[in-house]
């Protein structure tokens, strides 16, 4: 657990939340804080639980137990009478309009062009003027130095162009928060630093966001909070560079050696 502060400070909270699939307990009770402005890193090896819980964060899955709130608010459920009771899917969808999220696999609309990807959801969504929302994409686009490629479609353009469209395209709707989902993992070693840059603009800009990542060296350099997950549990936790440096548990100690 991260350092006490107020609910005020406080963009994510989560209490001892499982999460279940049948029989098969992906999380055992996750308690963790992310302060607004702050970038929060979740590592661990395949299977530990660090995915599963970013989607929660989204309501993207349910969670089984526990509490999790988002900017004060229950994700996905609302309080009556001393009982939870589930959002319907327009409530669920008004609450995630404040949350971009960017997925390992980009998930671009193949026939819609850089541009029309960009302005999908503040057009449709958001009931943004059409032109409005043009101009805003165009301005996201040279945000993530993409400036000359709005009218290219996502076959045309890398993976790590398509997935900074991704990211341009989750920032179309202003969300405070930004969740990423092992945002670099499926793409050639050469077209990480492209996206690490955009996601390290983003934060010095003050965004708050939860990352899901292998690359320890934006973990050391970017992140104010780091969380290593394995079987479900958060193992360690604590500044990254600390974190990192000298880690407490065995177990973390164990997966750095394979990956540092």
């Amino acid at each position: 657990m991260s350092e006490p502060v107020s609910d005020a400070e406080l963009m994510v909270s989560a209490r001892g939340v499982t999460k279940r699939f049948g029989a098969l307990e992906v999380l055992k009770g996750i308690d963790m804080d992310v302060v607004r402005g702050q970038v929060a890193v979740l590592i661990g090896p395949s299977g530990s639980g660090k995915s599963t819980f970013l989607r929660c964060i989204n309501h993207l899955e349910t969670i089984s137990g526990g509490t999790l709130r988002v900017r004060g608010d229950l994700v996905g459920y609302r309080e009556q009478d001393g009982k939870l009771h589930e959002m319907r899917e327009k409530e669920v969808a008004d609450q995630r309009r404040g949350i971009g999220m960017v997925f390992q696999r980009f998930n671009l609309f193949p026939h819609m062009t850089a541009l029309e990807n960009i302005c999908e959801a503040p057009i449709h969504v958001g009931r943004v003027p059409a032109s409005q929302a043009r101009e805003r994409a165009r301005d996201l686009l040279a945000m993530v130095g993409l400036p000359d490629k709005a009218d290219t479609y996502p076959g045309k353009l890398s993976g790590g162009q398509q997935q900074r469209v991704a990211i341009a395209r989750a920032l179309a709707m202003d969300p405070e928060l930004m969740l990423f989902d092992e945002p670099t993992s499926a793409l050639d070693p050469e077209l990480v630093g492209d996206v690490l840059a955009v996601m390290k603009k983003l934060a010095e800009d003050g965004m708050t966001m939860v990352v899901v990542t292998h690359e320890m060296g934006f973990a050391r350099e970017v992140g104010d909070y780091l969380a290593f997950m394995d079987g479900g549990v958060i193992v360690e936790d604590g500044l990254p560079t600390e974190v990192l440096a000298n880690p407490r548990e065995e177990r973390t100690r164990a997966f750095l050696s394979k990956v540092l």
